[in-house]
């Protein structure tokens, strides 16, 4: 499972948001967010966003490229 899976999931579970709430609240379909969250495939620079924008974080922090205190993490690709 990807980090933005895994981050979705948990910062819509911390705000007790089922999918379909959230996905409401953001414009997409309940089916797109159950993908996301399941790691089948990732949002595109718009939904990103979205998501980030909604949940207060960064998209580094979605992503899984920065810590909750807004450190950095390294990657090696």
């Amino acid at each position: 499972m990807s980090k933005f899976a895994e981050r979705l999931k948990e910062l819509r579970t911390e705000k007790g948001l089922p999918q379909i709430k959230f996905a409401k609240e953001i414009g997409y379909a309940q089916s797109i967010i159950s993908a996301w969250e399941k790691g089948l495939y990732e949002p595109n620079a718009n939904a990103l966003i979205a998501c980030a924008t909604f949940f207060d974080v960064s998209t580094d922090y979605l992503l899984g490229l920065e810590r909750e205190d807004g450190t950095k993490i390294r990657v090696h690709i």
